[in-house]
């Protein structure tokens, strides 16, 4: 029954596909259209045993722009897979497959200027993540799951396949869910959703309620006109369809030069420290160079200013330039006072560790909390540290620059400052007990 249901919709398909030959034959374009065919009776094979064991993979190809462009199987997987016995042989599609098709080449260079392309080798770079789980970084049950939109050298994708992952490498697909590629699916900002969302970086939750985000649902539900100003993730981060996706603050909201406010640049240089890129005399580190590599952080003014013009381009489609600038300029402050509260925090372990009161891991290059170290932190209150840095402060300058008020004030700012509080109660407890301790020893 499986067997004749799988033939009949297989039947179905190629008439469906002679049809619209048939429509096309006779133009100018005749023999590019039997080119076409004939590509697609070569998928046949293919279908045959594709629309019985993964019907819904069939379907979608079939619905994609693929199909009727003569873009088969064989296209993206090669043609060494001929059957069950040797699935292994079917090669697994990279951006250089979709940049060598002719079709997409002027995509693919646009993503591998952005910061989607650095994602693989960035995640690869931290301190601890080869403590991790392998089925959590490249099984992509975590952080994997989202950076494997990183581009991979042959190499890695040799030592993933030899350690049992052998799906999932790609990239576009992150975004163009595989078969159907849809571009109207990767616009809509839940494309977006799976990745820009949770406990470092909740920009889903921030957009999707704020008034931007709030629009454009209602556009989808058409409650409002489907004229009406909403502007999506893509409005801003990928204008004209520009895969080449970055911010003016980076992930981290950290930059180079250093803010001419004297006080704002010494937390700058705090907390630059504890992020292991300048050491404790303030001098770059080797892991400022991998910063550099990734292209992951503004490091000139320049550099900043173009991604902030890029940006206001955007605004200035429903607001005044004032308006727009004025708005970015308070997501600034907010940094900086954010930077503020962190900076203090930093200081208060990185003491503790000077003054011999908490032992500094010996995987520390330096005698600072390493902030990317995250989860690993050995101790209650580095990983207090930890929490402020990664979840908090995030939330305080994402909140504020997606224009969501409750993200950047109750999940971020008031959070930071009940960090800093018990940071602070926690170093105070510790060197008391530090004092006590010294005080008996000293009587023994």
């Amino acid at each position: 029954m499986k067997t004749m249901k799988g033939k009949i919709a297989l039947h179905i398909m190629l008439g469906l596909a002679a049809l619209f030959y048939g429509m096309t034959a006779g133009s100018a374009e005749e023999k590019t259209t039997e080119a076409k065919a004939s590509k697609e009776i070569k998928s046949v094979a293919c279908l045959d045993c594709h629309t019985q064991e993964t019907p819904n993979i069939v379907s979608d190809w079939f619905i994609s722009k693929h199909r009727p462009r003569g873009v088969g199987c064989a296209d993206c997987h090669g043609e060494e897979h001929q059957s069950k016995d040797d699935v292994a042989k079917a090669k697994q599609p990279t951006p250089e497959t979709c940049a060598d098709s002719g079709c997409h080449s002027k995509r693919v260079e646009e993503y591998r200027k952005g910061k989607h392309a650095a994602g693989w080798a960035v995640m690869k770079a931290m301190p601890t993540i080869h403590w991790q789980p392998m089925s959590m970084i490249d099984g992509q049950k975590g952080c994997g799951g989202c950076h494997k939109i990183g581009e991979k050298s042959e190499e890695e994708m040799k030592k993933l396949k030899e350690a049992g992952s052998k799906y999932g490498h790609a990239a576009c697909d992150s975004c163009h869910t595989r078969h159907t590629f849809s571009v109207a699916e990767a616009r809509e900002p839940q494309a977006c959703q799976t990745c820009h969302m949770g406990f470092d970086h909740p920009q889903w939750e921030m957009y999707s309620a704020s008034k931007h985000g709030v629009r454009h649902l209602l556009k989808q539900n058409k409650v409002i006109s489907p004229n009406a100003a909403a502007p999506t993730c893509q409005t801003c981060h990928m204008q004209k369809g520009n895969h080449e996706v970055r911010t003016p603050w980076g992930f981290l909201a950290v930059r180079l030069p250093l803010s001419e406010d004297k006080e704002w640049a010494a937390d700058q240089v705090t907390i630059l420290q504890a992020l292991g890129v300048l050491d404790p005399e303030g001098k770059p580190t080797a892991r400022l160079e991998a910063v550099k590599a990734a292209d992951v952080a503004r490091l000139t003014q320049e550099s900043f200013d173009a991604e902030r013009d890029k940006l206001v381009k955007a605004c200035v489609q429903c607001h005044s330039e004032n308006f727009a600038r004025g708005e970015m300029e308070k997501g600034d402050k907010m940094i900086r006072e954010a930077d503020r509260l962190l900076a203090a925090a930093i200081r208060e372990i990185a003491g503790l560790y000077k003054d011999g009161i908490l032992r500094q891991p010996k995987e520390y290059s330096y005698p600072f909390p390493d902030l990317l170290t995250f989860h690993d932190a050995p101790t209650p209150i580095e990983q207090k540290l930890f929490v402020m840095h990664l979840e908090h402060r995030m939330r305080t300058f994402q909140g504020t620059f997606h224009a969501n008020p409750d993200y950047a004030l109750w999940y971020g700012w008031s959070e930071m400052q009940r960090d800093l509080t018990e940071i602070r109660h926690m170093a105070k407890e510790m060197r008391e007990k530090h004092a006590q301790e010294a005080e008996k020893t000293k009587k023994n």
